[in-house]
């Protein structure tokens, strides 16, 4: 299957490693460039150097700060010559309750998580501007779970994945006239590094609520975030889609 992916470009938040640089993967094995970030050079280096120095450019940056999202948009447009959406992936928040976490913490992470989130959606939204008819844009933002089923001591992102899925659903109201289209990922027990640390206790134990009984590879996950990022999934939006193995018991 053609996902229409050849020679988009795609801007990538924390994607060195994990959820967002399986997503690079794929969309580079189907012929799009990609606009990485993430906080540590070294890491955005070795992840350029992975994806082919043709195909990927890399920015370290924060996406908290105020200036990232525009240098992001900016590296796409002058390395590539275009802008086709957006994978906006964020770290995890640190581990807690509601009652034990400090206001710093919530702020810290509201920064990041949401207004960074947010900021991202908005500059590239301005940036892509209306697509042609025929033509299709796309911006996915990856979350939880957690915006369906709280966990157990995630207390942050328990209380902003929820609030970005709805930031999502009003985005794609907003962008659909213009031909761009928004989506939440809901991401279950993917086997990533922050993953396998939180269930080394008890490897077996995590997954038996799975239908699957297993936890995904990341790049199970990455290959669904290319197909909804890409023109194959044009007349998706709106939408919030576990990429869990069934482990939301909901319909």
């Amino acid at each position: 299957m053609d996902l229409g992916l050849a020679d988009r470009v795609y801007v990538l938040t924390g994607a060195s490693r994990g959820l967002g640089f399986a997503t690079a993967q794929a969309l580079v094995a189907d012929g799009a460039r990609v606009v990485v970030s993430a906080r540590t050079p070294s890491a955005v280096e070795a992840a350029v150097a992975a994806l082919g120095p043709a195909h990927a450019a890399g920015l370290p940056a924060d996406l908290g700060a105020p200036d990232t999202a525009e240098r992001l948009v900016e590296l796409a447009q002058t390395r590539f010559g275009r802008l086709d959406g957006a994978l906006v992936s964020v770290g995890g928040p640190s581990f807690g309750g509601v009652l034990e976490m400090p206001e710093s913490a919530w702020l810290d992470s509201f920064q990041t998580i949401f207004l960074g989130t947010l900021r991202l959606c908005q500059v590239v939204a301005d940036a892509i501007g209306s697509v042609p008819e025929g033509e299709d844009a796309a911006l996915a933002l990856v979350l939880s779970s957690s915006v369906r089923v709280p966990l157990d001591r995630l207390a942050i992102s328990n209380g902003l994945r929820p609030g970005l899925a709805g930031l999502a659903k009003d985005l794609s109201n907003e962008l659909g006239p213009r031909g761009i289209r928004v989506l939440s990922l809901l991401p279950g027990k993917v086997l990533t590094d922050r993953n396998l640390l939180a269930s080394a206790g008890d490897p077996a134990g995590a997954v038996q609520s799975i239908p699957l009984r297993r936890g995904a590879d990341p790049a199970e996950f990455g290959r669904v975030a290319a197909f909804v990022l890409s023109p194959a999934a044009s007349y998706l939006t709106g939408i919030a889609l576990p990429v869990d193995g069934g482990a939301i018991r909901a319909i």
